[in-house]
């Protein structure tokens, strides 16, 4: 209401113009709402106004949130700002040193790329560890990838290991997936098939494609919980659907086999083209060679075959080089080439 009674005296609309009350009315807006998008439509109408900075200065000394969103707008250009890095530091810096979780990661975002001030790796993970501490997921994950890869620290797969756990556990979908992933391969912990499911399921409940593919991949081999073939389609399918290559590719292979369904060459050619064709998986490449090349799902056609065994075979995918091979050997869909069949062979071996 506030926002919409600002819009009216700024444009004299049902009353006479006020600019004043409507600065006024604009700044009480944004303590009520401090979102991005509403700071942008208030930066919008004053950004050529000098008096909107100095006085948000005044009216939002105390309050982080909106010192991290003016920060936002300068560094990255929103409401009709022109980009400004430094005053962006500067605002990020005024919602850190206030406590601000966020604030502090884009502080620390500032001072490891040079975004308004000097580059500064000690002082960028000092504030990305505050705010992690803090409980900004964004920093938890920044810290959990720094200690995994070695990156500004010594590589530390236990530290590595914690920092995921605590943004999945505030949540993150991506860091609950690599939980899984850590606890099926012993990653900075005991290797525990069973918690390594539990993760993956509650990724794949959240929304994650690939963890979706890895419950499915769980129950298509026994990992973790009982083999069911059925729940491995299903969650293959889930998978697929949401456009991950292995979810498609295992679908694919699931209707190719009838594994936790029926039978279907058509619905397995299908599904392997997703994968092949859009994705560039060489797996699916290659099954995509064995498809043309046996009628399989689609007409038989051997130079496609080999068409699709190069591609595969190319992404250095051992079956696609001796699929290659072979087809060089006998001409399939190909000249005979004593000396490619031998190249590509010793690739495959």
């Amino acid at each position: 209401a506030q926002y919409n009674l600002a819009i009216c005296y700024m444009d004299g609309i049902g009353t006479q113009k006020d600019e004043k009350k409507a600065f006024d009315l604009f700044l009480k807006s944004i303590q009520q709402n401090k979102s991005h998008v509403h700071i942008n439509n208030t930066m919008k109408i004053y950004n050529e106004r000098i008096k909107f900075e100095m006085g948000l200065e005044s009216a939002i000394s105390n309050n982080s949130i909106t010192q991290n969103s003016v920060g936002f707008c300068f560094q990255s250009g929103k409401g009709g700002l022109k980009i400004n890095v430094t005053r962006g530091f500067k605002w990020y810096l005024k919602s850190a040193i206030a406590g601000y979780a966020e604030g502090q990661f884009n502080l620390g975002c500032c001072y490891e790329y040079g975004n308004g001030t000097d580059k500064n790796e000690i002082k960028a993970f000092e504030w990305y560890l505050k705010s992690a501490k803090n409980g900004c997921v964004k920093a938890q994950i920044h810290l959990a990838i720094c200690y995994q890869s070695g990156r500004k620290m010594d590589k530390n797969e236990t530290k590595a290991f914690e920092w995921y756990l605590k943004s999945a556990e505030n949540g993150n979908v991506k860091s609950q997936s690599y939980m899984g992933y850590c606890y099926l391969k012993g990653y900075g912990i005991d290797k525990n098939e069973t918690k390594a499911f539990e993760w993956y399921l509650k990724s794949a409940e959240n929304g994650d494609a690939m963890s979706q593919n890895n419950v499915g991949y769980c129950y298509d081999h026994g990992i973790g919980t009982d083999k069911d073939d059925s729940k491995a389609f299903e969650w293959y399918t889930k998978s697929a659907t949401r456009g991950c290559t292995d979810g498609q590719y295992n679908l694919g292979y699931c209707y190719e086999n009838g594994k936790g369904t029926d039978k279907n060459e058509k619905k397995a050619f299908k599904w392997y083209t997703k994968a092949a064709a859009a994705k560039g998986d060489a797996a699916a490449q290659n099954k995509l060679g064995d498809c043309y090349k046996y009628g399989k799902g689609t007409n038989k056609d051997e130079e496609k075959a080999f068409e699709w065994y190069l591609k595969s075979a190319e992404k250095g995918y051992k079956m696609g080089q001796n699929n290659v091979g072979y087809c060089y050997e006998h001409g399939c869909g190909t000249g005979k080439n004593k000396n490619n069949a031998t190249k590509w062979f010793s690739k495959a071996a």
